[in-house]
């Protein structure tokens, strides 16, 4: 029986050899093989990748925007206002809110949840950097002279000077540290650090040799930091509020505490988008697209940010001309 089963098992595996290689050609070593390459077929899968996404861009860009004004209710959602008090976000259009009416909500619920009172209160800015001619506003860095501050201390300020007269106003105005190209090393060596940088134009050459340490913080006369009247200066960099734009197009800062009076709160908020809104001219219209304001644990709440924002001169002119004629109109009488 054994002999019988070892036989068979020889005569399956010969099968199964027989038929490895029963559709392979016999090649020699001599025969060359030449194996074809298809070096196209990924270019192929490349070419539908682009094709898929300008047909991606395409439909975006076909999107019709639908005129809600005239309609019993917006396009895509259920109403235009809820009924009930507790009600599913996005079955309704967004609430924009005037900036004294959410600085109310937001004092309303840090009653509410019995949260410090103290709290930061943050804004969330998002710009249409767009120019003329496809040019784009650059990202910039600015400081601001809040009428009501909301930090106690003074910032740190190192003026670099190498004028006697200079050096000795700005530690009498309230400098950190005052030195020419001898605080190089000591910056570089993380000895000597400041919040704030500022400089006369005749040291800028002399502390390029900083530009990659200090980055952001380095002087520049579009910042305000490089100049001659440096009482002006450290009296904006002392006690000014700085804040920059992130991600090509946002804006995020602090302007206040919840604690602050409405009117308070609201006058550092429109210092705030003053500011933001002269890197652009008015005349290519809004510059902030969203406006949010939040505190530090409340939900975020969207405002109406064209109450703070500058008008286009234009219209400025036609006021006025409107305002003469009336005037001229009234003497006539």
């Amino acid at each position: 029986m054994a002999t019988c089963t070892r036989t068979v098992w020889k005569v399956l595996a010969g099968c199964r050899r027989q038929l490895l290689t029963a559709g392979v050609p016999a090649y020699t070593e001599n025969t060359p093989r030449n194996i074809p390459v298809r070096s196209y077929a990924a270019f192929k899968l490349l070419r539908k990748d682009k094709k898929e996404a300008e047909e991606k861009a395409m439909k975006k860009e076909k999107k019709v925007i639908v005129d809600d004004k005239n309609r019993h209710k917006p396009h895509g959602k259920t109403a235009w206002t809820p009924v009930d008090d507790v009600y599913i976000m996005r079955f309704y259009p967004r609430t924009v809110h005037d900036a004294a009416d959410a600085i109310d909500l937001l004092k309303s619920f840090q009653v509410l949840d019995f949260t410090p009172h103290n709290q930061p209160v943050y804004i969330d800015l998002k710009l249409d950097m767009k120019l003329e001619k496809k040019k784009k506003v650059d990202q910039f860095v600015s400081m601001v002279d809040l009428p009501h501050p909301f930090r106690t201390g003074m910032n740190k300020v190192l003026v670099f000077t190498e004028n006697a007269n200079q050096a000795k106003v700005a530690q009498e105005n309230g400098a950190a540290f005052v030195g020419g190209a001898e605080l190089i090393e000591p910056i570089l060596e993380d000895s000597i650090s400041a919040d704030f940088y500022i400089a006369t134009p005749e040291m800028l050459p002399k502390i390029l040799s900083l530009k990659n340490k200090l980055r952001k913080k380095f002087p520049k006369s579009k910042r305000g930091s490089v100049g001659i009247n440096i009482p002006k200066m450290l009296q904006l960099f002392n006690t000014g509020h700085q804040y920059l734009v992130e991600n090509d197009c946002y804006v995020r800062t602090q302007i206040a505490t919840l604690d602050f009076p409405k009117e308070h709160i609201i006058a550092n908020l429109k210092t705030v988008l003053m500011d933001v809104c002269s890197y652009r001219p008015a005349d290519l219209g809004p510059f902030i697209e969203r406006a949010i304001i939040a505190s530090h644990t409340s939900e975020s709440l969207w405002f109406k940010s064209e109450d703070f924002s500058p008008k286009p001169a234009e219209k400025k002119e036609e006021k006025k001309e409107e305002e003469d004629e009336e005037e001229e109109e009234e003497e006539e009488k």
